[in-house]
């Protein structure tokens, strides 16, 4: 019998960094949601354990044994299974495809192996944000990812997603944030009534991590100025250490007319409307 498990986009509303650590690990505080598209896990029986990588956007990616979903599936001790990567978000695109795909295979194989998911400091082993993506939804991320805490509950909301087929180097971005001590978020977040309400709050809180990126990759800025232009478009920012940007919108009417209008002014790029977990 297949199993499937969904590897969901994780998208930083906002992602303020607030220090670094002596290791060099930096201190976030991140509003985080996840989309309604993403990636899929499956597993079947097989002799040994191996991985399959396809779909639209998997030319990029080896199977070899350091895949993250690989790297997951020894974690849970799993064996005798072929797992199979179906990849439909882009590779390196702030958008924790990898680590959704991860914690996408330990969610898979722990209910079908019958065992517990693993504790959360080995969670963390596999890379910083497979902990926030173990149980996706929307949450505030703090500390390098390992303090995860409920939000309240965010109003019905759908995005565009954009990225212009360009990778960026987190650790590039890194190197060229000029401050590591910045502002977090407000200790108690408020209760969001509507859509409106919800973004004018949001425009207050930031990624720090965009004037970096764009200064490393300047078609993001094009990205948001394209994205804040479409109709409807109540918020656009950048998503993690980019390339992807997205856009609020308050009804999937106006998510749908942005996202095709973009898809023809932009072919090349990668581009989707969705709505949120």
């Amino acid at each position: 019998m297949t199993c499937i498990e969904v590897a969901p986009a994780k998208i930083n509303l906002s992602l303020h960094v607030i220090g670094q650590r002596p290791d060099g690990y930096h201190l976030l505080d991140s509003l985080v949601v996840f989309a309604d598209f993403g990636d899929r896990i499956s597993a079947r029986p097989f002799k040994g354990l191996s991985l399959s990588i396809t779909g639209p956007e998997g030319a990029q990616l080896s199977a070899g044994a350091d895949n993250l979903v690989l790297r997951a599936a020894r974690l849970m001790g799993a064996h005798d299974l072929a797992l199979t990567l179906e990849k439909r978000l882009p590779v390196s695109s702030g958008i924790g495809g990898g680590s959704s795909d991860a914690a996408a295979c330990l969610r898979l194989l722990s209910r079908r192996l019958g065992t517990a998911l693993p504790d959360g400091k080995r969670v963390l082993a596999l890379g910083a944000d497979v902990p926030v993506c173990l149980v996706p939804q929307a949450c505030r991320m703090q500390g390098i990812g390992e303090k995860i805490t409920a939000v309240p509950a965010l109003p019905p909301l759908w995005m565009v997603l954009a990225n212009p087929r360009r990778e960026v180097s987190t650790a590039h971005v890194f190197a060229a944030l000029a401050g590591r001590e910045n502002a977090p978020m407000p200790a108690a977040l408020p209760d969001w009534r509507n859509a409106s309400g919800f973004c004018d709050w949001l425009s207050k809180q930031r990624n720090d991590l965009e004037a970096p990126a764009i200064q490393t990759c300047p078609v993001i800025g094009q990205v948001l100025d394209v994205l804040g232009a479409t109709e409807g478009c109540a918020l656009a920012r950048m998503s993690g250490s980019g390339a992807t940007c997205f856009g609020v919108y308050g009804d999937a009417a106006a998510a749908q007319a942005a996202a095709a209008a973009i898809r023809r002014a932009f072919p090349d790029w990668w581009c989707i409307e969705t709505g949120l977990r």
